[in-house]
This record gives structure tokens, C-alpha cells and sequence, in this order.
């Protein structure tokens, strides 16, 4: 502590006895606060990333497959879901609700990009759980899609299990999600597709 406020004295004399050490000073604290308040807006703002989003925006049909086996046929079901643009542009949130062997099935997600992370993430959760689920990844604008992954707890070990979302974007905003996972096996295959077909924009 003495040490800190001799330091503190000496550094308040020097600058009373050298004018144009202390505005220097003062100049370079300005240009590092101007440079974080520079970063900050840049974190914030949306651009390039969010706009591959678009797509995802408008009113959908769904239809469902889910394998509990994958050497068996899937149960399919449909659904319908809306997606809008929430935080002035920032994310987009998908409502889909719907059925699932004849019990109903909802669901609420929200897709984004981290303009500081570099990477896209989505956040997912359905009645079918009390468990949110964050999906982190890249998107290939060549191929106009996305393989995002995530760790969930297993509720029959208790343990965690990876789980990956690979998407494909239509030319017409159309879009297919795959959710891969383990299941019950050791090998991961798909447990799930929804194909989300445009009739609203």
C-alpha cells in the first residue's frame, strides 16, 4: 500500500513538473479508449454473419423424421414453425410446434452469430426435455450449410454426450436440419430431420 501511493506521488510531481509528459499521457488513455469503444461497436453490430440467417426467417412446414433405431424405418410427423428476427437483428427465433407419435411436440430456438468468436451459435429447447442445448460451429457459404456441435447430458447415464445440428439452406430459404447423436449405441447416426419448406415469407 506505501509503496503504491509513493508511486502514485511520484508519477502526480513528475507530471506537474513536465506538462507535456501528462498531456501525452492523456492522449494515449484517449486513443485506447477510443480503440475499446471502437471494439465494443463492432461486437455489437450486426453485418455479414446475421445475414446468413435470413433465410431462416418466414412461416414454415415441417416435416419430422426420428430414428430411435437407424436399421428401422423413422417416425415421421409434421409441424409448423416461425422464424423472426429478435434484438434488432441480432438473432433469429424459430417457434415450431407440431406432433410427434401423436403427442404434442414444441419447440423454441434461437440461431446468432458471435461477431467476436468468429463462430455461429444456436440455442435449442422442446418439451421433450429440461435440458437447453448450445450448438457452436462454422457455416460454408460455398455449400450453403452448417455442421454445429454440442455436448447433452444422457439422461439414461447421466454422463455427457456429443450431439452435432448439420443444416442445409435452399436456394428459396427451404432448409434442412439433422440432429447426430449416439442414442442408445456407440456410434453416432442421425436421430432426427426436419425439413422445413417455405410458405411465408
Amino acid at each position: 500500500m506505501k509503496l503504491n501511493r509513493i508511486a502514485s506521488m511520484a508519477a502526480a510531481a513528475l507530471c506537474l513538473a513536465n506538462p507535456a509528459f501528462a498531456q501525452g499521457a492523456a492522449g494515449a488513455n484517449a486513443a485506447k479508449q477510443a480503440a475499446v469503444a471502437k471494439a465494443h461497436e463492432s461486437a455489437m453490430t450486426p453485418g455479414e454473419g446475421q445475414k446468413r440467417l435470413e433465410p431462416m426467417v418466414g412461416n414454415f412446414d415441417v416435416k419430422i423424421s426420428i430414428w430411435v433405431d437407424p436399421s428401422k424405418p423413422p417416425i415421421e410427423s409434421k409441424a409448423s414453425a416461425v422464424g423472426v428476427w429478435v434484438l434488432g437483428g441480432r438473432y433469429v427465433q424459430t417457434m415450431l410446434a407440431g406432433s410427434v407419435a401423436g403427442e404434442p411436440f414444441s419447440g423454441i430456438g434461437y440461431a446468432g452469430y458471435d461477431n467476436v468468436g468468429k463462430k455461429y451459435q444456436a440455442a435449442w429447447m422442446d418439451n421433450g426435455s429440461t435440458g437447453m442445448v448450445l450448438y457452436t460451429g462454422a457455416f460454408d457459404a460455398k455449400t450453403n450449410s452448417a455442421t454445429m456441435k454440442a455436448s447433452v447430458m444422457d439422461p439414461s447415464t447421466g454422463k455427457p454426450s456429443p450431439q452435432e445440428v448439420r443444416m442445409k439452406v435452399g436456394a428459396d430459404g427451404s432448409h434442412i436440419s439433422e440432429l447426430w447423436g449416439h442414442g442408445m449405441g456407440s456410434t453416432m447416426f442421425k436421430m432426427m430431420e426436419l425439413q422445413y419448406t417455405r410458405t411465408k415469407k
